[in-house]
């Protein structure tokens, strides 16, 4: 997907209105005060990526600057800005360093949390202030259409599994462990510099298996290129209905991914608030749910301010206990 621009037009009513109505919801969590000076853009907006381009985080990236650019929420035109290595490292501590850029966004992913914890990242998310929480997504294991894998009691029989993930640390990293300790076997895995990456190898065959997003894998599925044999959730996904959970194949082991932006932290609460309006705004929109939701089988999700903080505590929370209980960090 090309970046992002968007047309300078003036807002009509119905839109500002709309933002008006967003920035009074968002006031009471965010804590600005709808009294003080207004935040108006006057510059373009960089949304960094921490992997690759074609990956689950940077396509939901690109669909949310295309939604706010096509229904015209804003002024202001969008850089996607794809800045990978260090398993999310490099790229959150440049933003990291735009202490109080209101023309920066990082889009978070699983690194955000699991890479700090691990000690090989100079920030945590703490160094962040929260923007939104914007969907929450499954992970479908697949495997390549001509795999001996037709089911998960094949993967169970086979005792060993060599998977592909992002970094050293991820959710599918997390995922291929658990399942390695719910199922007996053993599990191979093997780093990427992103999720595209992973694609690849799977499709040439130096993988076997690969746990996606639906962004990642749904139009691949749909091609007869690769199978889909297990997800992640508590329940099955409707845009996959015969293909069953881990939970429902006997294996405990249930993990989504949080996706969302986060902005330098110590950019003014009102510049937090409007950026978080726009983004109140596109994920009301048809236009969203079609481009995303719907297309990608994601779960709806909107945080902002001190909830989207709490979810982070969360998440960060509970990385570190399942992180420790695999024996990834004591």
């Amino acid at each position: 997907m090309p970046t992002i621009r968007s047309t300078r037009t003036r807002r009509s009513a119905p839109v500002r209105a709309g933002l008006v109505a967003s920035l009074a919801l968002l006031a009471a969590t965010v804590g600005w005060s709808p009294a003080a000076k207004a935040f108006e853009p006057e510059r373009d907006v960089t949304i960094v990526v921490t992997s690759s381009a074609g990956g689950g985080s940077d396509i939901i990236t690109r669909v949310l600057a295309d939604t706010i650019t096509k229904l015209k929420l804003t002024k202001s035109n969008f850089l996607v800005e794809n800045r990978t290595g260090g398993s999310g490292a490099v790229g959150y501590t440049y933003a990291a360093k735009r202490t109080e850029d209101p023309y920066l966004w990082a889009n978070i992913g699983v690194s955000f949390f699991t890479t700090p914890l691990l000690g090989q990242s100079p920030v945590t998310y703490k160094d962040f202030k929260p923007l939104a929480a914007v969907s929450e997504d499954p992970y479908i294991m697949v495997v390549k259409a001509d795999s001996p894998f037709k089911t998960l009691a094949d993967v169970k029989k086979a005792r060993r599994i060599v998977s592909g993930t992002t970094g050293i640390v991820s959710d599918p990293a997390l995922l291929a462990k658990s399942l390695e300790t719910a199922m007996g076997i053993k599990a191979d895995i093997v780093p990427f510099g992103g999720d595209g990456e992973v694609v690849t190898a799977l499709l040439g065959g130096h993988i076997q298996v690969q746990f996606g997003n639906p962004s990642e894998v749904l139009p691949m599925i749909k091609d007869g290129k690769v199978r889909a044999i297990g997800v992640s959730t508590k329940e099955r996904i409707p845009a996959l209905p015969d293909v069953p959970t881990f939970r429902e194949s006997g294996y405990d082991v249930t993990i989504t991914q949080l996706r969302g932006f986060v902005m330098p932290k110590d950019v003014p609460d009102e510049v937090v608030a409007y950026w978080a309006g726009i983004i109140k705004q596109a994920l009301d929109s048809d236009l969203w749910k079609t481009n995303y939701l719907q297309r990608f089988d994601a779960v709806p999700l909107y945080l902002a301010g001190k909830d989207f903080q709490a979810e982070m505590d969360k998440r960060n929370a509970d990385y570190k206990t399942l992180m420790t209980s695999l024996g990834l960090i004591k």
